[in-house]
């Protein structure tokens, strides 16, 4: 993901790194400062684990359980929700925070931060002033010692992108509730749950989305799943070229598996890659990512070009 050279008065880092959570730890992230064994089968760490999330397949880099939990909390009482400092934290924009007790088929919201997440108001940074939330578990979320906590993001500035984590943890209550019902956790920017524009100054783009959200009951023992989200729509006209690209660029995708770049550029047929690895493609107009072997596509913005500064860092730099 890059910012774009006409919402940014420059551009200083790099896509390498985005934000991430690290407490509770996600599941097979490297940045934690404890962690538990990796579970058998899984070779090493995901030192990737702060890439975007592809438009289709899961929307979280691993469906595999860590060996045990690596937090416990209590129904009612305060946590904590910590970020890895460093991170491009994209100027806000709108986090989820969930709870599931199926991997996250489904999943219960029980905080969120619109519009300024990582920031305390509207910023054009790209360096977060905010690294940890703490807010109250709800008091009537059932106890089980294999529930998941789940953080969604939406960024306010940047390709149309999503990030995620997922991590595995226990939760007591002595009060006996059996199931909570709260709001569906969405994922917008991905498939099937439409595309948020970029905010370009409107931090109240996509929260209808949110606030329109389906409930759903989640339960140790089962979890209702919600009914379809609907589209985002907003009324407002797209004021840039970008936004007519990303609008077109994720149909595309999710019918022929492309972006349309100037030469179009099939994954499916091309060569195989190593996760995380990062090229600028022919003639610089944007670049690809690797992504568990598959390569994906974004153009650079407008009047800006690729420009790789190092084997695992590129930019998108004013022509």
């Amino acid at each position: 993901m890059l910012f774009k050279i006409a919402s940014i008065a420059a551009l200083a880092s790099s896509i390498a790194a985005h934000m991430d959570i690290t407490e509770p730890c996600s599941r097979f992230s490297p940045y934690c400062a404890t962690r538990p064994p990796l579970p058998a089968g899984i070779l090493d760490y995901d030192y990737s684990i702060d890439n975007p999330i592809p438009y289709n397949g899961s929307v979280f880099k691993s469906e595999i359980q860590w060996t045990k939990p690596v937090a416990s909390w209590t129904a009612g009482q305060p946590v904590t929700i910590k970020f890895r400092p460093g991170g491009a934290a994209h100027s806000g924009g709108h986090c989820q925070f969930a709870i599931s007790y199926d991997n996250g088929k489904t999943a219960a919201v029980v905080h969120k931060v619109m519009k300024h997440c990582f920031f305390n108001g509207p910023s054009n940074s790209n360096v977060a002033d905010v690294l940890e939330y703490t807010f109250d578990l709800p008091a009537d979320i059932p106890a089980s010692s294999n529930a998941q906590f789940i953080w969604i993001w939406n960024n306010a500035i940047g390709n149309r992108e999503l990030y995620t984590g997922i991590a595995d943890i226990t939760i007591a209550n002595s009060g006996g509730s059996k199931s909570y019902t709260g709001k569906s956790a969405i994922y917008p920017n991905h498939e099937g749950y439409g595309s948020i524009p970029e905010f370009n100054g409107n931090y109240n783009t996509g929260l209808s989305l949110f606030e329109n959200a389906p409930n759903v009951v989640v339960s140790p023992g089962s979890s209702a799943a919600p009914p379809p989200v609907p589209e985002y729509s907003s009324s407002a006209p797209q004021s840039s070229a970008e936004h007519n690209f990303e609008a077109t660029a994720t149909k595309n995708f999710a019918e022929r598996n492309f972006y349309p770049l100037s030469e179009p550029i099939h994954t499916s047929t091309d060569s195989a890659c190593t996760h995380g690895e990062l090229q600028c493609i022919s003639g610089n107009s944007g670049y690809r990512r690797c992504v568990w072997g598959v390569w994906n596509f974004i153009a650079c913005g407008a009047g800006t070009a690729c420009v790789q500064t190092s084997t695992n860092a590129i930019v998108c730099a004013r022509v």
